[in-house]
C-alpha cells in the first residue's frame, strides 16, 4: 500500500486574487501550510508574515508552518508564539548562539521548533541540537525567490537525516522544500522526505483554478512514481 502524502503548498506562490477559494479547497486536501518569512535581509525579498497567518486561519483548521528567512530569529519568533503558529523553523545559518534558548522558547509554548538548511549549510551544523527539533527542512533550491535551479545533490542530506533519525531515535520530521514538480517527482519521492512543500511549478501555476491543478499534480505524481497518491 502507497504511504500517505504530506502536502505542504508554499502560499507565497499562491494567487491572491483567490485566496479564500484556494485555501476553502486546499484545507481539504492538504496537511498543513508552508508561510515563508522574508525580511529582505537574509533574502534580497519580501513575503508573507504572521497576520498572514492569522488571516489564512479564518479559513483554515490545517496546522501552520512558518518558515524564517530572516537575519534576526528572535524577533519573529516571539511574534509567532504570539499567535500560536504550530510549527516555527528558523534558518540554520542565523541561530548559531540563540538554538537551544529559542527552540526551549518556542517547546515552552507548546509549539514545534523546527530549523532550515540552505543548500550550502550541511546537516552537521545542527548536530548540537538535533535531538530537540520536531521538524528539519531541506532546501532544494536557492532561498528567496520562485522558481530556482533544482539541486539533486541536497537529496542526499533527506537520506543523511533518516539515517541519523532511525540510528538515534530522533523524532524530527524531514521536509524538502524546492521545485517539487512533475521533474522531479521521481527523485524527490525516492528518498522519502516526510513533507513535501510544494508551490508554483507543481501546484497553482498548473491552471487556471485550484481544484483542476491539485488533480493535475496528482496525476502527475502517480505518473512519475507509478504510485498511487493518497
Amino acid at each position: 500500500m502507497s504511504e500517505h502524502i504530506h502536502i505542504s503548498p508554499s502560499l507565497m506562490t499562491m494567487d491572491l486574487d483567490q485566496f479564500k477559494e484556494q485555501i476553502t479547497f486546499l484545507n481539504d486536501h492538504v496537511d498543513s501550510f508552508h508561510i515563508d518569512i522574508m525580511d529582505g535581509h537574509f533574502v534580497p525579498n519580501l513575503s508573507l508574515s504572521p497576520w498572514f497567518i492569522e488571516q489564512t486561519r479564518k479559513l483554515s483548521n490545517k496546522p501552520m508552518s512558518a518558515h524564517l528567512m530572516v537575519t534576526d530569529p528572535t524577533f519573529w519568533v516571539q511574534q509567532l508564539i504570539n499567535i500560536q503558529c504550530e510549527f516555527i523553523c528558523m534558518p540554520a545559518e542565523n541561530t548559531n548562539g540563540t538554538a537551544f534558548r529559542l527552540i526551549d522558547q518556542i517547546h515552552a509554548a507548546g509549539l514545534k521548533a523546527g530549523v532550515v538548511l540552505n543548500p550550502e549549510t550541511p546537516v552537521s551544523a545542527i548536530l548540537p541540537y538535533i535531538d530537540l527539533l520536531d521538524k528539519v527542512t531541506i532546501m532544494t533550491v536557492d532561498p528567496g525567490f520562485a522558481g530556482q535551479r533544482f539541486l539533486v545533490k541536497m537529496l542526499d542530506k533527506i537520506t543523511e537525516l533518516r539515517q541519523l533519525r532511525d540510528t538515534h531515535d530522533y523524532h524530527y520530521l524531514i521536509e524538502m522544500d524546492g521545485s517539487t514538480n512533475k521533474e522531479h517527482w521521481q527523485v524527490i519521492h525516492a528518498v522519502k522526505p516526510d513533507i513535501y512543500v510544494i508551490g508554483r511549478s507543481g501546484l497553482f501555476n498548473l491552471t487556471d483554478h485550484i481544484e483542476s491543478s491539485w488533480f493535475q499534480m496528482v496525476a502527475e505524481f502517480e505518473q512519475a512514481t507509478g504510485e498511487t497518491f493518497r
